[in-house]
């Protein structure tokens, strides 16, 4: 059975990349969302093996969301994925139970290597 994913980015773009690089190599799209307060209700409805989660959003932040998300689950596999390859935000989205964290622009075998570390 394919592993399901939601993917959270404000950037519609950035969510169709990310889709067209999962889609190729055999991953299903659990649902899509563009800030993170979707993205903790999508997560509640769909249960998906993995969230891939921007940082920088209008509403709830990734940071905001991931620690909702991890409140409610604390075995949600969530990777982060930012443009700002900041330490700081890379440090506090580890602490708050990030499985990894991609910095944009990305290559596709760098998000598919971090999505099998984390899910297979």
């Amino acid at each position: 059975m394919a592993k399901n994913i939601l993917i959270c980015d404000d950037a519609a773009f950035m969510r169709m990349m990310i889709k067209d690089i999962l889609t190729k190599n055999g991953y299903e799209i659990a649902g899509e969302a563009e800030n993170g307060a979707i993205a903790v209700d999508k997560y509640s409805e769909t249960k998906p093996d993995l969230v891939m989660m921007d940082i920088t959003m209008p509403e709830l932040d990734g940071i905001g969301a991931l620690k909702a998300i991890r409140a409610k689950d604390s075995s949600a596999n969530i990777i982060m994925c930012s443009a700002m390859g900041q330490q700081a935000m890379v440090i506090e989205s580890i602490q708050a139970g990030a499985k990894d964290f991609i910095v944009k622009p990305f290559q596709a075998d760098r998000v598919l290597e971090a999505v099998r570390k984390v899910i297979g």
